[in-house]
């Protein structure tokens, strides 16, 4: 039997990518877990911490917050990082794991959640979340283009690409010159139920960090004065609370099981953002709620316009105002919506991920 290693770049958050690292490892539920840090508080109902190897990052006083500030360090520690005793080493990957280090016998997988998107194509967004220091935001695009040097010849030592979506595996020939094989992250279709009501509010699931676009649909909704609940915190909380009216609602961080809860009563989901593939509005849609959606990104590999959803074509608040008068007008069948969902369940992941690692 082959032996195998699970690899991420970071475990600090419960978002969409580590969820999709959790049920990777159950592929084989005694493979160790390399990672750069881990919060434990936070990923202890994802993973069994017995499982999971974190780098000498992890003893850094205060890592948790100060992570991002160590940008620099990230690569070396990933090439020390030496996995070589292992036959296959799976890797999930939007950053740096994609450069740790394995021998000539090791096969190593990469599903490729997007390539690193600060050195190809949001340098500004990261560069905006730093200090106000004129000198850090001088030197440092310096530094981020030698990291996307680093990154494409890491990027080639790869044996097989798996992108989460068509759109990511587009970026992934684009940026790193890699043919990749499309498998579609997966829900716990199970997990999720169609209500007996649907209640007045329209919801949002996000990490509140600038590019998710939370601030563009708080202004369509002061403006419609339509109720509005928001699940998720980060960087953005306090600025986004400042401008919303009484109408929208911070509901924080909140357990799988009342976040579900949520999201089978809402009128709608909302999804203004670029995703590379996009699990939460998947969820919704396992929720039988449909979704008004950017038409951009991985939003269109999953919502059937007039059928699970509506797009709207342009990211800013009017156009997505008029995506939500225009749903009021529309009915949706919630039993349909939840059936589609079925088709990524993660019973059908698994089976294709298995697939490659019999033919590896």
């Amino acid at each position: 039997m082959s032996k195998i290693a699970f690899a991420h770049d970071h475990l600090f958050q419960k978002g969409g990518a580590e969820r999709v690292l959790a049920t990777l490892a159950t592929l084989d539920s005694t493979a160790p877990i390399y990672t750069l840090i881990n919060n434990k508080e936070i990923t202890k109902d994802l993973f069994d911490q017995q499982r999971i190897h974190t780098s000498n990052l992890q003893n850094i006083p205060g890592i948790n917050s100060l992570f991002r500030y160590f940008l620099l360090q990230m690569p070396k520690t990933w090439e020390q990082t030496d996995l070589s005793e292992y036959d296959v080493v799976l890797s999930s990957a939007s950053a740096f794991v994609k450069g740790l280090k394995t021998s000539d016998k090791t096969k190593h997988i990469c599903y490729c959640h997007a390539p690193t998107r600060y050195l190809w194509g949001d340098k500004d967004e990261y560069l905006g979340n730093l200090p106000t220091g004129r000198l850090l935001k001088i030197i440092l695009p310096y530094f981020l283009k030698k990291m996307r040097a680093w990154d494409y010849t890491k990027a080639q030592n790869i044996d097989i690409f798996v992108a989460n979506s068509n759109f990511i595996a587009k970026k992934i020939q684009q940026h790193y010159h890699r043919q990749a094989k499309v498998v579609y992250p997966s829900i716990k279709i199970n997990d999720f139920t169609i209500a007996d009501e649907i209640e007045d509010y329209y919801l949002i699931v996000s990490r509140l960090r600038p590019y998710k676009k939370v601030d563009m649909a708080i202004e369509a909704f002061n403006n419609m004065r339509l109720p509005l609940k928001i699940i998720g915190t980060g960087s953005e909380m306090n600025r986004l609370k400042k401008m919303a009216g009484s109408n929208i609602e911070f509901l924080g961080e909140l357990p799988d099981q009342e976040r579900n809860h949520y999201l089978s009563r809402c009128r709608a989901f909302l999804y203004p953002q670029v995703e590379d593939f996009g699990i939460t509005a998947l969820e919704a849609m396992a929720s039988g709620r449909p979704v008004i959606a950017y038409a951009k990104g991985g939003a269109l590999e999953t919502v059937i316009d007039g059928v699970t959803g509506i797009f709207f074509q342009h990211q800013n608040w009017a156009s997505l105002t008029h995506a939500v008068l225009r749903f009021q007008t529309l009915d949706f069948d919630s039993k349909l919506i939840h059936e589609y969902a079925k088709k990524f369940d993660e019973t059908i992941f698994l089976a294709q991920m298995k697939e490659l690692l019999n033919q590896v």
